[in-house]
């Protein structure tokens, strides 16, 4: 099964995508996550890769789509994948498109993680992640454990985002609704949208996200 979790930033995507990775053997396809591997493998994709970033460039939409591709081509991913923060836009969601056409493969479910923007605005200000393994507190819902060691890896290393404050994270919304929101209309009318509670507590919106599934 591939499918793609859709929501703005702070919608829990990444935190849903390892509970998937957990419980159905999939793969998460983080675009960050990618270019930083590629980064470092010193193969031909990733000197281009390197050689861009080091320039300050933005990736291609070319070069992500080769990183996919080689993902693909992986036999061994039996679970299927899980992108999340990719596409972005409808250029992306199109070449996403002709690369599974290519390669037989099926995009069976976007899942929608739907939020009210004050409450995720709220929820985001008050988030921190392990440093180590990225588990992800919050002050009012899931706080930092009083010995301070993480429920999941028992590091001692937590950190906020630079950007997780109220101002930046209003700018990140304002970047999704214009580019990346016109995706829901898009696998709307292809019939594979799916929309789920995103402010949910994790499993009840794991729960949800395993009811769409099926």
């Amino acid at each position: 099964m591939n499918i793609i979790l859709l929501g703005p930033p702070g919608a829990g995507k990444g935190t849903q995508a390892r509970k998937l990775v957990d419980s159905r053997d999939m793969v998460q396809l983080s675009t960050g996550d990618m270019l930083r591997a590629a980064r470092s493998s010193g193969t031909a994709m990733g000197k281009k890769v390197a050689a861009v970033m080091d320039a300050g460039n933005l990736v291609t939409d070319e070069i992500v789509i080769g990183l996919i591709r080689e993902q693909l081509e992986d036999t061994s991913h039996t679970g299927g994948f899980i992108f999340d923060g990719f596409p972005r836009t409808l250029a992306q969601a199109d070449a996403l498109a002709e690369l599974m056409s290519e390669m037989g493969q099926n995009l069976q479910n976007v899942v929608e993680m739907a939020v009210d923007d004050e409450a995720l605005v709220a929820r985001i200000t008050a988030r921190s992640t392990c440093g180590e393994c990225g588990e992800v507190y919050n002050d009012a819902t899931k706080p930092i454990p009083a010995d301070e060691k993480c429920t999941n890896c028992g590091a001692s290393k937590f950190q906020r985002r630079a950007d997780d404050n109220e101002h930046s994270l209003k700018t990140r919304l304002l970047a999704y609704y214009k580019q990346t929101s016109p995706l829901i209309g898009y696998y709307y009318a292809k019939g594979q949208l799916s929309s789920v509670n995103g402010l949910g507590s994790m499993d009840v919106v794991a729960a949800e996200i395993a009811g769409v599934l099926g």
